[in-house]
C-alpha cells in the first residue's frame, strides 16, 4: 500500500488543530502539512455539542487566538460564534485544502533508522485503511472520548418512563416545552443548560450530588469596550488578552493562598445572587477554590432564573430512577419527563492512538510531560494540551509558538529529530492534572505524569510557561537531537 508523506500531520480539527495550522502558516509556511479529522467537519467540541446554550466558559479575549482579534461584543461566546470565528481563522489561512475528513487515527509508529513517523487511520464511513507518513506529529485530538459521554449506572434506569439524554448526543428532535426536567450535575455544562431550558420547560431542577463553585461576570467586558473604542482594534485585543490572562492568574493565586476567605467571598456572591433561595447546603461546596474547574454564570443568568422560581437546585444522592422521576436518598422524590444527565465526558488521552516505536508499544503512563509539550523518550511528537486553571487556547497558542522555534532550529542545524529525555535521579512523578474532578480521577492512571520540578512540571500559569516556550533556549540538557 502506498503512503501519502507531509512533513508534518495534525490530528484533529477543533480549536488546537485549527490554530497550529494557522500557526504553521504563519511561522513556518514552508513545511508541508495535513490535518487529520475523524469526523464530517471541522469544529471539535464546536460542532458535536448540540446541547442549549452550549457556549465557551472561558472569555474569548483568551479563549481565542493570539493572532486573531475577537469582535464579537460578548466576551463568552456560543457555539455559533466560536464555529464561525474558527471557519474565518480557517479561510483567512487557506486550510481548507489541508483538512481530510472522516479519518481515525488508529496508531503511531515511530521508524528510529528512518526519523519517520507511519500513520495508520481508518477511513470513518468506508473503513478504508490509509498510511500517512510524516517528520513530526502534532497531537490536537482533544482529551475526551467523541463518540459517548459519561453516565453512571442508575438503579431502575429502565423503569423510567420518559427520555434520557446526556448533552454530547442531543437529539436532534426533542421538545422541551411544558416539560418537567431534571439535571443531573452541577458543572459547566448543566450550569448552562438551566438557565437556556428554564424559560421553555414547566420547571427545571439540577439535582447535584455536591454543590460547585459559581461565579458571576460581565457578558460584555466594560474596559474592553472601552480599549475597543480607545485603540485600534489588534492592540485593543492584545490589551484585553493581557489584562484577562493577569487577572485569571491573579485570581487563581489567590484562591490558592486564601482558601478559606476566597470560599466565604464567593459564596457571599452566590448569596446576593439569589435572593431568598437557601444558599446552604446548594452553593457551599465541600473542596476549596480551584480543586475543581470554577463555573462561570455570565451576567448571572443561573442564579437569575433560580431567583425567579423557574428552575430549583436540589443536593441530594440518587436512590434510584422510577417511572415517573427520582426517587431520593432522602425519600424525597423528583417528578421528571425528562432527565438530562450532565455527568461528565469519558477521557481518551491523545485520542486513544495505540503508539509504537519500532513496532514495540509505548506506554504514555510511564512517561513524563516536557514543558507540557512533549513525552519523554517520544521523538518528534508534541502534545496539545491547555490549562485547567485558564483559557485551553492560551497553552495551545505558546505550544504552536515553541514548535516553530523548534522546527527553525532543527532546520538550522540539520536535525531531523529530537527528543526529551529524563536525566535526573530523583524526580518526583505527580499526576498531570492539577484537578479531582471526576472525569480526571477516572482516567488518571492512564495518562502521563509530570515532574516536581522544571521542565517537567506542569505549572499552569501563562507567564512562567510564556518565558519557557517563547524565551528559554530551545537546546537544554534534557533534549537530544539526532540528525
Amino acid at each position: 500500500m502506498d503512503s501519502i508523506h507531509k512533513e508534518i500531520i495534525i490530528i484533529g480539527a477543533g480549536l488546537s488543530g485549527i490554530g497550529a495550522a494557522c500557526h504553521l502558516s504563519r511561522k513556518n509556511p514552508d513545511k508541508s502539512y495535513l490535518i487529520l479529522e475523524s469526523r464530517k467537519e471541522l469544529g471539535g467540541t464546536w460542532s458535536l455539542f448540540k446541547y442549549p446554550g452550549i457556549r465557551s466558559d472561558s472569555d474569548m479575549y483568551t479563549f481565542g487566538y493570539s493572532f486573531k482579534t475577537w469582535d464579537n461584543p460578548k466576551s463568552f461566546a456560543d457555539a455559533p460564534s466560536i464555529l464561525k470565528y474558527l471557519n474565518e481563522a480557517t479561510d483567512e489561512y487557506k486550510l481548507r485544502n489541508h483538512i481530510i475528513y472522516q479519518q481515525r487515527v488508529i496508531s503511531y509508529n515511530f521508524n528510529s533508522k528512518e526519523k519517520l513517523w507511519i500513520v495508520t487511520t481508518t477511513n470513518t464511513k468506508t473503513k478504508e485503511e490509509t498510511i500517512y507518513t510524516c517528520n513530526f506529529i502534532f497531537s490536537c485530538s482533544g482529551y475526551y472520548n467523541y463518540d459517548k459521554g459519561y453516565t453512571p449506572k442508575f438503579n431502575g434506569q429502565l423503569d423510567f418512563e420518559g427520555d434520557i439524554i446526556h448533552p454530547q448526543n442531543w437529539p436532534k428532535h426533542i421538545d422541551l416545552s411544558n416539560k418537567k426536567i431534571v439535571v443531573i450535575g452541577s458543572g459547566a455544562t448543566a450550569i448552562t443548560i438551566v438557565p437556556n431550558i428554564a424559560s421553555i420547560a414547566k420547571h427545571i431542577t439540577m439535582l447535584q450530588r455536591s454543590p460547585t463553585y459559581v461565579g458571576v461576570i460581565p457578558n460584555k467586558d466594560k474596559v474592553g469596550l472601552f480599549f475597543k473604542r480607545l485603540f485600534p482594534k489588534k492592540l485593543a485585543h492584545n490589551l484585553i488578552r493581557i489584562k484577562n490572562i493577569l487577572f485569571s492568574i491573579f485570581f487563581f493565586k489567590v484562591c490558592k493562598s486564601y482558601p478559606e476567605k476566597m470560599k466565604r467571598f464567593i459564596i457571599k456572591g452566590a448569596k446576593k445572587e439569589l435572593g431568598d433561595f437557601p444558599v446552604e447546603p446548594h452553593f457551599t461546596p465541600n473542596y476549596k477554590p480551584w480543586e475543581q474547574r470554577f463555573c462561570i454564570a455570565p451576567d448571572g443568568d443561573f442564579f437569575k432564573v433560580i431567583k425567579e422560581g423557574k428552575a430549583s437546585v436540589v443536593t441530594d444522592h440518587i436512590e434510584r430512577f422510577t417511572k415517573h422521576g427520582i426517587l431520593l436518598k432522602s425519600g424525597n422524590t423528583i417528578e421528571a419527563d425528562i432527565i438530562i444527565t450532565a455527568t461528565g465526558l469519558n477521557l481518551l488521552p491523545f485520542g486513544g492512538v495505540n503508539i509504537y516505536i519500532d513496532s514495540k508499544p509505548f506506554d504514555i503512563s510511564k512517561s513524563f510531560v516536557y514543558k507540557g509539550v512533549m513525552l519523554s523518550n517520544l521523538p518528534n511528537l508534541f502534545i496539545f494540551v491547555g490549562y485547567t486553571n485558564a483559557s485551553w487556547t492560551l497553552k495551545s497558542d505558546l505550544t504552536s509558538e515553541y514548535i516553530s522555534r523548534v522546527l527553525t532550529y532543527l532546520e538550522k542545524h540539520n536535525y531531523k529529530a529530537l527528543q526529551a529525555n529524563v536525566n535526573e535521579d530523583n524526580l518526583t512523578p505527580t499526576p498531570l492534572l492539577n484537578l479531582n474532578s471526576g472525569y480526571i480521577n477516572r482516567s488518571a492512571n492512564s495518562l502521563p505524569s509530570q515532574g516536581n520540578k522544571a521542565p517537567w512540571r506542569v505549572y499552569q500559569n501563562y507567564i512562567l510557561d510564556y518565558k519557557m516556550l517563547r524565551i528559554d533556549k530551545v537546546a537544554d540538557k534534557h533534549i537530544t537531537f539526532f540528525n
